[in-house]
């Protein structure tokens, strides 16, 4: 198998391809070595940040323009620096994030290793890549500084790079411990780790607020800003050599649909089950916004579309929209000591954490919950997701996955 560039499947020798059976029992290793959390039950959906994001159906801030029209299963407006949530669908609705989930690896592991670091990749550093990955072309024998690394992950969403940062980490498991465990300071109740790059694996979700508490925590890093308003850098092609890397968001570049004034990032992603998510953020006037978008019905630039549109009317809102439908709540490592979690903002009743009833409220996917049997499958034997092949690209291009 190729990456987007030609090159072979990383840990790859004189072949030009990794076989199924190999690129399985690659998988294997990593997945055995995790421990994973059981999912959250379906018979509850989270309120974390006000009682009305729990809720079904539109919710909206009083005051606020009518809202564009929309197809995304779920969808999320806040302000970046208030945290008010102005208008949302489902926010908690539990869907997979495809390498939205990225975010989450990014806020865990970017602030562990200087930007300058240097390592040199091993075939062991690249076991485990789900077969159909989108790769940036990391090969082994190579060194790389930890810059470049992220330069793979945040603008080609390469899952070669991912696990190469993982290892460094200490491997899959401990950084999907590691992960899960950030969520939980972040109050992102909603999100369920399977592996560090966001490839399809059962259980695997998260949600448009969760996503949002990533993007806005990744924010607040320098490092984290920069590599996701980066459009293209230079990756190392072995040797003295290189070749030009291109951001895959399309709102930054203007490829294929046009470029968004104003954004500053953050994370797209696709997969061949999950569909598109993305999470933009972007400052007009002084104020920034965060828009998330998961799902809608069809399309690949349908979900910078509906991006757009809920950017354009967040900033048209501005000065409208009185009592905000909910809040982004602060982290529990940033509350005062004995603090209890936080609170929604005037406008947002209920208390923050509270669940409430599912049934129809919930939309929740029931493949996204499956039992403790096939967790334990996944787990002992392998990345079940190796055996899903990627779509096809507008205009008969293959679309890698991650």
């Amino acid at each position: 198998m190729r990456s987007l560039y030609g090159r072979p499947m990383p840990g790859s020798s004189s072949s030009h391809h990794v076989s199924r059976r190999a690129a399985l029992a690659l998988g294997l290793g990593a997945a055995a070595s995790v421990t994973l959390p059981g999912p959250r039950a379906a018979a509850a959906v989270s309120a974390v940040g006000g009682e009305r994001l729990g809720r079904s159906g539109v919710q909206v801030a009083s005051g606020a323009p009518r809202l564009p029209k929309l197809a995304a299963k779920a969808w999320l407006v806040a302000d970046h620096d208030s945290g008010d949530v102005l208008a949302s669908y489902a926010a908690h609705r539990a869907l997979p994030p495809a390498s939205t989930l990225k975010m989450l690896f990014a806020d865990t592991v970017l602030p562990k290793f200087g930007r300058t670091s240097v390592h040199k990749v091993t075939a062991a550093d690249l076991a485990g890549i789900p077969y159909g990955s989108s790769l940036v072309g990391v090969q082994a024998g190579t060194s790389y500084t930890v810059e470049q690394l992220w330069q793979g992950v945040f603008l080609r969403s390469g899952n070669d790079a991912v696990h190469v940062l993982a290892s460094m980490n200490g491997g899959v498991g401990e950084t999907v411990r590691q992960m899960q465990a950030r969520a939980k300071d972040l109050q992102a109740n909603d999100t369920h780790v399977v592996s560090p790059d966001g490839f399809d694996h059962k259980g695997q979700v998260s949600s448009a607020y969760d996503l949002t508490l990533f993007a806005r925590a990744g924010l607040k890093n320098d490092d984290f800003r920069g590599y996701c308003a980066t459009k293209t850098a230079d990756f190392p092609a072995g040797g003295k050599k290189t070749f030009q890397i291109q951001n895959t968001d399309r709102l930054l570049t203007g490829q294929g649909v046009a470029a968004y004034r104003g954004l500053i990032g953050v994370k797209n992603g696709y997969t061949s089950h999950a569909g598109n998510t993305f999470t933009g953020a972007a400052t007009r006037g002084g104020r920034t916004l965060l828009v998330t978008v998961m799902h809608p019905a069809s399309g690949y630039e349908a979900v910078y579309r509906e991006t757009a549109a809920l950017l354009d009317w967040g900033f048209a809102a501005a000065g409208k929209a009185d009592h905000p439908v909910g809040t982004l709540v602060t982290p529990l490592s940033e509350q005062p000591k004995g603090a209890a979690a936080a609170k929604p903002r005037a406008g947002a009743a209920g208390a923050a954490g509270a669940p409430v009833a599912a049934s129809a409220t919930s939309h929740t996917d029931d493949w996204a919950f499956g039992g403790s049997a096939a967790i334990a499958v996944l787990a002992g034997g392998g990345l079940l997701a190796l055996r899903r092949r990627e779509r096809e690209r507008p205009g008969g291009r293959r679309r890698r996955q991650g």
